[in-house]
């Protein structure tokens, strides 16, 4: 009898993967979502079991600390999103991007930075300086930049997709070309364009960076972070893995170490409540950036028409300067802008008239957040740092959600009446 022929199957969209990434591994009771798992710790009846679990030769958990079913299950997702090869989950988009700093550099490494940070992002890296570190910030959307401030000692670049919160697009795809020249591990930070709207394994990267508090959140309910390997960089050249931590698959050796020495070591774990919030979360980003992101263009397009506003910072805008290249790398502008308004008018008074908007220091919720950025989340820099990094006094950053554009776009309309 003829053996039955199969069809291949086809790789499934962006979505329908994120979705039903859950069942792709046996899930408890035939649940839908991965459920909560909230034990600290971890039993077997071999001991042989046990110590092949902590030595990394055998799947399994230990100890709740370096994770568990639930976070697993969540980076499972990320990785899917990324394409990648694996991803550790953190409490927090900056501890991900500590662990990177904190257990991929020695004494005497130096590392090449954007200029144009988070400002947690960048006090994290001016922490890393007092204590010894070796910090070069550049105008990361020039590639020549970066190459000119490489020394022999450099082993790492950071940079951000889209800046926060002036929104300057780093010249991603000519500093994949410096850090292949040099052999430096590439990190980009995904948060602003999130892996929907692009992946920067396709320029490159060697880690990915994403604060999942974010966009793939997306409600403003759980924080979380995590850093994705994309197996492109050959981490047998990095000395800085320690002998420990190389196993057979040198593509594991960044993420065990960053997993042990970032996340073991420093105790910045992601809960599995945190960990089940944003993985139900990511199966909607697909659709909430596609809406998010065409509020964004509309609100952009309508605000660079108004008299009372200077200048409006939105890749999207054919008026940025990174529009081309914007255009060229992303889906879509982004669900970020900002926008600085002109000279006389009253920031304060300006967001105290917005109704729909609501005034908060964070983005990616579905609610349409803005915030005077001077005075908040870059005040700690002091008016010369905020001045090298374009952030004017009268600048608002704006977090574009899901409301109906019209009901959007009458509420900033009035508050500049």
């Amino acid at each position: 009898m003829a053996a039955k022929m199969t069809s291949p199957t086809p790789p499934r969209g962006f979505t329908t993967a994120i979705l039903h990434s859950d069942r792709d591994s046996p899930i408890e009771h035939g649940a839908l979502h991965k459920p909560l798992h909230v034990s600290v710790a971890y039993g077997y009846k071999d001991a042989h079991d046990l110590a092949a679990v902590f030595q990394g030769r055998q799947a399994g958990h230990v100890y709740g600390r370096q994770g568990n079913p639930t976070t697993a299950a969540l980076e499972a997702k990320v990785t899917a999103m990324e394409r990648g090869v694996a991803t550790v989950s953190f409490a927090t988009g900056m501890a991900a991007i500590g662990a990177i700093m904190l257990t991929l550099t020695r004494a005497g490494d130096h590392v090449v930075a954007s200029r144009y940070l988070f400002g947690n992002t960048a006090s994290l890296l001016q922490t890393l300086e007092a204590h010894g570190g070796d910090v070069t910030f550049v105008d990361a959307t020039d590639a020549r930049a970066v190459e000119a401030a490489v020394t022999p000692r450099t082993r790492l670049v950071f940079v951000e997709t889209i800046a926060n919160p002036r929104t300057q697009v780093a010249d991603l795809a000519g500093i994949a070309e410096v850090c292949a020249r040099h052999g430096l591990v590439y990190v980009v930070d995904n948060t602003m364009t999130s892996p929907w709207l692009f992946r920067p394994s396709t320029v490159g990267a060697s880690l990915v960076v994403n604060a999942l508090t974010k966009y793939i959140g997306g409600h403003g309910n759980a924080l979380g972070g995590s850093v994705t390997d994309t197996g492109l960089y050959d981490w047998t050249r990095f000395e800085a893995i320690h002998d420990t931590y190389k196993g057979p698959n040198p593509k594991l050796w960044a993420i065990t170490q960053l997993r042990k020495k970032g996340l073991r070591d420093f105790g910045g774990t992601l809960s599995p409540e945190q960990a089940h919030h944003l993985a139900v979360g990511a199966e909607t980003l697909a659709l909430r950036m596609d809406r998010q992101c065409a509020n964004a263009l509309a609100l952009a397009r309508c605000l660079e028409s108004q008299p009372l506003v200077r200048a409006v910072h939105y890749p999207g805008l054919p008026s940025h300067a990174q529009h081309e290249r914007a255009t060229a790398l992303f889906r879509a502008g982004g669900a970020l802008m900002s926008f600085e308004l002109a000279d006389g008018v009253d920031p304060f008074a300006f967001l105290n008239r917005l109704r729909v908007v609501v005034l908060s220091s964070n983005l990616g919720d579905n609610r349409t957040l803005a915030i005077p950025v001077a005075q908040t989340i870059f005040w700690e820099m002091g008016r010369e740092r905020r001045e090298a990094m374009g952030i004017a006094e009268s600048l608002i950053r704006v977090s574009v959600g899901i409301e109906d554009e019209v009901d959007l776009l009458a509420d900033f309309g009035q508050a500049l009446a």
